[in-house]
């Protein structure tokens, strides 16, 4: 197979170099994949946002696997082969999944049936490689944790981003009213692609005025979704028994919050780690992809895959992380890998 391996950890995305390799062999309970498309991400560890590839790929994640290793984590393909030791395998030779294992930047990966689910009737490779993270990230959110209902008025900063767009979409799917705030004119005429109803700019300090100025006689929001880092800024237009959802902090520091508002104005902070529930609450997954998977049959979710800029090939993966690292790009930057007749064997 190609894949992007890493022999030594590399200072920038611009290193990274694409190898021929040897097939991966899959260990107990795994899949092998025939990689479509694979996705890019990005994540805030301590107080500093950052790409998570581009710091595993430094030597900098705190999850960082023996040398040498293939990067990627999130891709969508086809099954070439079913776990050896699996009688009655979930997905047989020839489905469409997507899902999240190391050595997504490859022709091929090795993926557990718990990492796999089936791509949505419709959906192209490259829409479904980035739904694994994003959309259960913002379902659990908005609909365990806040409680979302019709009628709310829903808050989503950053609403561009990949959780952002999630967002927007779940919520609209709910029946509320929702305000996104972005930091430029084009993410913001993406949220209202999206569905979004209301438009305010974060740049501008008095965003909360603005907010509070779009609800019922002023009342503020019901439900905020903050994946910025923006909480404290939020109270001041959040409504009697509003809830505040942390979901991340991507603004580059982990903020203190005045507790008097929170007391004042019966707000719940509430927090998000979709990435636990696998730890803690296995239990609720299928319910949430349940969930998810009923909005899109209703077509009321649709892929968030940045179309500003196409990013096809191995060979582009170096862009594509250093367009994310940016922070021009909106949705999420999903990575095409074509298939040849080599590449199928």
């Amino acid at each position: 197979m190609r894949g992007i391996q890493v022999v030594e950890y590399v200072k920038g995305p611009k290193e990274l170099k694409v190898d021929e390799l040897a097939d991966p062999e899959p260990g107990a309970g795994q899949y092998l994949i025939q990689v479509h498309a694979a996705a890019t991400n990005f994540l805030v560890r301590g107080t500093v946002p950052h790409h998570s590839d581009i710091l595993q790929i430094a030597g900098k994640y705190q999850n960082q696997p023996p040398l040498p290793w293939v990067a990627g984590a999130e891709f969508s393909g086809v099954v070439l082969s079913t776990p050896a030791d699996s009688k009655s395998p979930r997905f047989p030779v020839g489905s469409r999944v997507f899902g999240a294992s190391q050595g997504a930047y490859a022709t091929k990966v090795c993926a557990r049936e718990h990492e796999l689910l089936p791509v949505p009737e419709g959906w192209s490779f490259a829409d479904a490689a980035g739904l694994f993270v994003t959309a259960p990230t913002s379902y659990g959110a908005l609909v365990l944790r806040a409680g979302i209902k019709a009628g709310d008025y829903v808050l989503v900063h950053a609403a561009a981003g990949g959780v952002g767009l999630a967002a927007v979409q779940i919520a609209k799917a709910f029946g509320a009213t929702v305000i996104a705030t972005a930091g430029s004119p084009r993410k913001l005429e993406v949220a209202k692609a999206f569905g979004a109803d209301h438009f305010v700019d974060y740049r501008d300090d008095k965003w909360p005025d603005q907010v509070k100025k779009l609800t019922p006689k002023g009342r503020g929001v019901d439900i905020v979704y903050d994946p910025v880092g923006i909480v404290d800024k939020s109270t001041k237009c959040i409504a009697w028994n509003g809830r505040i959802l942390v979901v991340g902090f991507a603004a580059g520091k982990i903020e203190k919050v005045a507790m008097n508002k929170v007391l004042l104005k019966n707000i719940s902070l509430v927090g998000i780690h979709w990435g636990a529930y696998a730890r803690f609450e296995t239990e609720t997954i299928p319910v949430v992809w349940n969930g998810i998977g009923k909005l899109i049959e209703q077509g009321k979710f649709k892929g968030t895959v940045f179309t500003d800029q196409e990013f096809v090939g191995l060979e582009k993966i170096p862009d594509a992380l250093l367009a994310l690292g940016g922070r021009e790009t909106w949705g999420k930057v999903v990575v095409k890998i074509p298939q040849t007749a080599e590449s199928k064997l």
